[in-house]
């Protein structure tokens, strides 16, 4: 692996663990409904299970980027960016928020680009 693959595959398996965080610990806190644009604390508390299993789900994403970086393995590294890539697209166009695009999308294909043409 490249220093720049590296760095891309580290960049966004950071941003999914604080993502997991977010989704798992600060659902109900003034940061997570500030974040997320939920409605009031009791909505909040409402969806904290939804919430904790996106964040479950997001962990797998970052566990598997952290997987490719200790086998060195482009080939799962790429897996794992595109489907970060992809639930960017979906969450970024599906809640209208363009902020998924930026924070999401762009990071992985960033590092898709790294592994496709470094």
């Amino acid at each position: 692996m490249k220093t720049i693959q590296i760095i891309f595959i580290s960049l966004v398996a950071i941003i999914h663990i604080y993502i997991v965080y977010l989704e798992m610990v600060l659902w109900t806190t003034k940061k997570g409904i500030k974040t997320f644009g939920l409605k009031s604390k009791e909505f909040a508390e409402e969806t904290k299970v939804l919430a904790a299993n996106q964040g479950l789900y997001n962990g797998f994403l970052a566990a598997g980027l952290i997987w490719s970086l200790y086998t060195k393995n482009l080939d799962t590294a790429l897996f794992f960016l595109i489907c970060v890539f992809v639930a960017g697209l979906y969450g970024a166009f599906s809640t209208k928020k363009k902020t998924i695009l930026y924070i999401q999308a762009i990071p992985a294909l960033l590092g898709i680009l790294s592994i496709l043409f470094f």
